[in-house]
């Protein structure tokens, strides 16, 4: 069952291990910058892994496949748990090696998501995975970009491997709480979970230090220097311990965080005086988790969110809507629609905490825990505080600006710049990429609205709900189930592009 070898074609391998990947979320950006040089193949820009996306909103770019689907764990939300009688293959690290080149030779790619079912174990698992990196990094001589998923329980020198090899690793929390993982994946555990991740994120801490950049990750915006940024100093001295988070997720975490505190970073990869050969996961780390299998509130998930950003200091935090896919008591029945409009709420809400100096508990909170779909977060945060409202662009500070709905960083930007020189109106902003249909509602120009708007929470809510209704329409009625594919778009033979 567990043998490498089997005998299906590689095209049949890519079909099933394609479409099995899809409910893995790729990164969006590369976060990396590597240029080519002599004797290699490939390079990747900072932003530029990620330049298409199919209708569902993952990325092309990237081969996304699995290593293999088969799998001795039995996680009750997964389409290739080990009671699934599903068709089963396995990649041998050749086999994605040559499709890897033979993809990115014909631009079809421009770099690999690697992720993997438990295969015997965890450590074989991993060893299968860094050994097909080993190969690509070395006797293929790749340089282009690598995203790799690590298996939870695998041994610290594999997961060190895969850091020094990949420019981004995942660790997927899957759910939220202890209580939810042991329910529908007893197989796992937050402690084989957090562990990593708090390695990994300490060593990626060492190897910024190495070479005189900041511990924490970069990001832009200026994100830190805003005054309620969960990145602000003096929010990351708070002290987590004391942090109120919602139904025993702080608990979960900290007690997994406390059970290996003596833990070691992986050392620097050298070679003569100390060189940095390579960096570990330069691109950073990210995680999972599922939206819908499990009775979370969206206030649970953004408080975990926070805790990771500012803990982990995560690159990314994805969210996948759960589909169907399995028929058990302990989830939702077969044909339940995928909560799609939610998770776009809260990929908004993420939004929020890194770039608009929102912090979770200011979004939502224990006697209010979820979102109005109909609305986006940063709307029903200003109708909720219509007190502050409406804000006068002329005179208002950056952060009170960029709490505008309808105003982003570079809108704010901008509009702080121009005001210097003379007086805004309307035509102004919409030229500054304002949205006006949401922001109109919340500013004055020179003490004056656009319409004659009464600062009223029940009309303004009816307003922006008729003006989201078309948006939320689309994200609610998408196909969630499809992934392009290379041979579907472009009518490819597989054996032709195998050299």
């Amino acid at each position: 069952m567990f043998d490498l070898v089997d005998e299906m074609s590689i095209q049949d391998k890519l079909e099933i291990l394609a479409d099995a990947a899809k409910y893995d979320v790729a990164c969006t950006s590369s976060g990396v910058d590597r240029k080519g040089k002599k004797g290699f193949l490939g390079n990747t820009k900072a932003c530029g892994i990620c330049h298409s996306f199919a209708a569902d909103g993952r990325c092309i770019s990237l081969l996304k496949i699995l290593m293999t689907n088969h799998c001795v764990y039995d996680c009750k939300y997964c389409v290739n748990r080990v009671s699934n009688d599903v068709p089963r293959t396995t990649f041998t690290p050749e086999e994605i090696c040559e499709l890897v080149i033979g993809f990115y030779k014909r631009n079809y790619i421009e770099g690999l998501f690697l992720s993997s079912g438990v295969i015997k174990n965890p450590a074989y698992t991993m060893e299968k995975m860094c050994e097909t990196l080993l190969l690509l990094r070395n006797k293929y001589r790749f340089n282009g970009y690598i995203h790799v998923k690590s298996i939870p329980g695998a041994p610290d020198e594999l997961l060190a491997t895969a850091g020094y090899l990949a420019d981004r690793i995942s660790i997927n929390m899957e759910l939220p709480t202890a209580e939810s993982l042991h329910k529908l994946a007893p197989n796992k555990s937050f402690r084989t979970i957090m562990e990593p991740m708090k390695t990994v994120s300490d060593t990626i801490a060492v190897h910024r230090l190495a070479i005189g950049k900041d511990a924490r990750m970069e990001r832009s915006y200026g994100n830190k220097y805003l005054s309620g940024s969960i990145f602000s100093k003096e929010n990351l001295k708070v002290d987590m311990q004391g942090r109120q988070l919602a139904e025993g997720i702080e608990t979960d975490i900290a007690k997994n965080e406390n059970s290996k505190s003596d833990k070691l970073q992986f050392l620097p990869a050298s070679m003569g005086e100390g060189k940095l050969t390579r960096p570990f996961a330069p691109s950073g780390q990210s995680t999972q988790m599922i939206i819908g299998a499990t009775q979370e509130s969206d206030y649970n998930l953004l408080m975990t969110t926070q805790h990771l950003y500012q803990s982990y200091d995560l690159k990314r935090v994805f969210y996948s809507a759960y589909i169907p896919i399995n028929e058990d008591a302990a989830l939702p029945a077969l044909g339940t629609a995928p909560p799609l409009l939610r998770e776009h709420r809260l990929y908004q809400a993420d939004w929020l905490l890194r770039f608009y100096g929102f912090q979770a508990n200011e979004l939502l909170s224990q006697e209010r825990p979820n979102f109005n779909e109909q609305l986006d977060p940063k709307c029903e945060w200003a109708l909720r505080h219509l007190e502050l409202f409406p804000v006068e662009v002329q005179t208002a500070s950056y952060d009170m600006i960029l709490r505008i709905p309808g105003v982003g960083p570079k809108s704010a930007g901008r509009i702080m710049s121009a005001r210097k020189y003379g007086r805004l109106d309307f035509d102004n902003l919409k030229k500054m990429g304002v949205v006006l249909k949401r922001a109109h509602y919340f500013i004055t120009c020179g003490g004056k609205m656009m319409y004659h708007t009464p600062i009223d929470e029940e009309y303004i809510t009816r307003q922006l709900v008729d003006t989201n209704g078309k948006e939320n329409w689309q994200v609610t009625h998408q196909n969630s189930y499809y992934q392009m594919s290379l041979f579907d778009d472009f009518n490819l033979n597989c054996n032709s592009l195998v050299e």
